[in-house]
């Protein structure tokens, strides 16, 4: 590949002219990575401060990982479901032994698994807790983010996400986040789940009122009704705990992961259930060609692995509060509220700050890469193999241009 003063604007521009325009990146051209760091084709290089949306939080490029995945692809990489592979009944054993469930349905991508844990609830209501069919509602909240399938968006409260691809799958009812009083006025006898993200990612970092999850998890059980958690980009050690809701040491009856769970390196999602949810699955009610694949299975193995390994979930939870804690020290006009938990933090900019991508292209300048969410939000969440001195290099820069 060219490494010319031009090769970023030259590959910009194929992507713009032949891509859709879905996205809207920062021009930064990557090219490599390794661990929290990327370079791009020019060969300058950026501390990562995303982290792919929580998918590396190993580190990027993680030689146990990538050699997993060598050592896979030179044996098999797709059998389908229709024969039975080497990796995925280890990877189901590993991951039921490390959360207590007792079964693991594996999918691909994070949106893949939210519809699994809709399509589990809506039948664990029609032929476990009586619910008839073609009725029932399930809960969810204002500012979530769960996906793009047009399910899932048809429950999303962003305009933007909804408008022009309905009509929309009824059944889900919409409530304000972290208002306990709205979900216990929203339970009828035909509430099928509650559907929640514990910390809000894309709606800006967003934590509810401590003790807003336990309450939840007791008028669920009180009423005979499924906690759904998806943990696709708070899990896996993002917020200092393996699963955020351990923070309030409640037990949810799906935990849908995904992201963090294939290392970086391969897609790979899923939902964690006991017997009760996962046996109203039969053959030929849910599946998918590539959902188990061994290449993705044998890559999730060492993901877990390393990440317990190397003390990944510790390190989050004790550099996070490091730097949550720097951070608030900042003094900023542009500066309205800083919240996080473990290595997932959030600024949130006054309204006359001009908005939180120019800030995201600024410290892109003094190499570091983050991103914007919600016009005035700026996402921090470096991969959890970070250090302090790492940090104390981005803080110097963010110090810098929020200054």
């Amino acid at each position: 590949m060219s490494t010319t003063v031009d090769a970023s604007a030259d590959l910009i521009r194929l992507e713009e002219e032949y891509g859709a325009h879905n996205y809207h990146p920062l021009d930064v051209v990557v090219e490599k990575a390794r661990g929290v760091w990327v370079w791009d084709v020019e060969g300058n290089k950026y501390l990562d401060f995303l982290a792919a949306y929580s998918a590396v939080n190993q580190g990027h490029c993680h030689p146990k990982i990538v050699a997993a995945l060598k050592e896979q692809a030179d044996r098999v990489t797709l059998t389908s479901r229709a024969f039975r592979n080497d990796q995925l009944g280890p990877l189901c054993a590993e991951l039921c032994q490390l959360t207590g469930y007792k079964r693991f349905l594996p999918m691909n991508s994070g949106a893949e698994a939210v519809e699994t844990a809709i399509k589990a609830a809506r039948k664990w209501a029609h032929t476990i807790k009586g619910i008839p069919e073609d009725r029932g509602e399930i809960l969810v909240f204002e500012g979530n983010f769960h996906g793009r399938t047009t399910t899932i968006v048809g429950f999303s409260s962003d305009e933007q996400y909804r408008k022009g691809f309905g009509p929309f799958t009824p059944g889900f009812k919409l409530l304000p986040y972290g208002d306990f009083k709205a979900v216990e006025n929203a339970v009828t006898p035909e509430t099928i789940a509650i559907l929640i993200e514990p910390i809000q990612g894309e709606g800006g970092i967003l934590i509810p009122p401590m003790g807003f999850l336990r309450r939840v998890r007791e008028l669920a059980t009180a009423n005979r009704v499924l906690l759904a958690v998806d943990e696709i980009q708070s899990g896996l050690g993002r917020t200092g705990k393996l699963f955020c809701f351990e923070h309030e040491r409640i037990r949810p009856d799906i935990v849908i992961v995904g992201k963090a769970l294939g290392g970086g390196c391969m897609p790979i999602s899923g939902i964690l259930a006991d017997d009760e949810v996962m046996d109203v699955f039969h053959p030929g009610d849910h599946g998918s060609t590539f959902g188990g694949n061994p290449l993705a299975c044998a890559v999730a193995r060492s993901a877990i692995k390393v990440l317990l390994e190397e003390n990944l979930v510790e390190n989050s939870a004790r550099l996070g509060e490091y730097f949550l804690g720097r951070l608030q020290t900042l003094k900023s006009k542009y500066i309205k509220e800083i919240r996080g938990k473990g290595l997932w933090i959030g600024v949130e900019l006054t309204a006359d700050a001009g908005g939180a991508r120019r800030f995201c292209e600024a410290l892109q300048k003094q190499g570091l890469l983050c991103k914007e969410t919600h016009v005035n939000i700026i996402r921090f969440a470096p991969p959890l193999v970070i250090t302090r001195q790492e940090i104390d290099w981005a803080m110097e820069r963010i110090a810098k241009v929020l200054a």
